[in-house]
């Protein structure tokens, strides 16, 4: 079976038989090395066979930064992916290395499944994002309770917020916990960057209630970034 891509170019995030999402970065310089580092990609799966039946999607973002590019990739457990890595990885880096000289790849986090998803705007649930901004969270120490109560305390804050089911121009979020007990990761469907932009200068002009207070400030925050990407690339194995 080849590698198939689909139409709009995002992972099927509640896939069956998921239990292990591998999420990491590759930064490649310039917004022409993204485009080129995308369709390097696409040629060396698209004329493979698959290359893991254990590995069930695998997901390309773009960085709005004209630098990164955002993988996840979507295991049936960690174990599996460490074999393959281990003794079964074949040639396609290298392909695309020949194609893209340079890339700087970082070491990916593991994380489950999403913990929890939320719904941000009814009317457009489940539209193709036009932007995904990736909220990451990191703790002071590994601790699987924390990650779940920081992640609680954001959807009790959104339960407060009037109108919190119809934020405008967004369409979800998906909340990852690290496997190690130590990031949490929030992966914020919105319709266009335009639409963010403009929910992030309304929350600027207006007061912070004590629950969304409570998410900022919850212990044990050791640091958090936002970084913004588009949907490039979505594959999964052919039938």
């Amino acid at each position: 079976m080849n590698a198939v891509a689909h139409p709009d170019a995002r992972p099927e995030i509640h896939r069956p038989g998921v239990e292990a999402v591998l999420v990491s970065t590759w930064s490649v310089g310039t917004p022409e090395r993204q485009r080129a580092a995308v369709e390097a990609v696409r040629k060396a799966w698209e004329s493979r066979e698959w290359p893991d039946p254990r590995l069930l999607g695998y997901t390309v973002y773009c960085g709005t930064d004209g630098d990164t590019l955002l993988q996840y990739a979507q295991w049936a457990t960690h174990e599996a992916y460490d074999d393959f890595v281990h003794t079964r990885r074949d040639d396609r880096d290298a392909e695309i290395d020949a194609a893209v000289p340079g890339i700087e790849r970082v070491e990916p986090h593991r994380y489950a499944p999403p913990y929890r998803t939320a719904v941000l705007n009814e009317e457009s649930a489940g539209a193709v994002p036009g932007l995904v901004a990736a909220v990451e969270v990191e703790f002071d120490g590994p601790d699987a309770g924390r990650q779940r109560a920081w992640v609680d305390s954001v959807f009790t804050a959104l339960a407060q917020d009037e109108g919190s089911q119809r934020i405008p121009g967004a369409i979800g979020a998906q909340f990852h916990l690290s496997a190690d007990g130590t990031r949490a990761l929030d992966l914020a469907e919105w319709e266009s960057e335009q639409a963010h932009t403009a929910w992030l200068m309304s929350l600027a002009t207006s007061p912070v209630g004590e629950a969304w207070a409570a998410v900022a400030n919850h212990p044990g925050i050791a640091g958090s970034r936002v970084r913004k990407f588009t949907p490039a690339l979505s594959l999964n194995a052919g039938v």
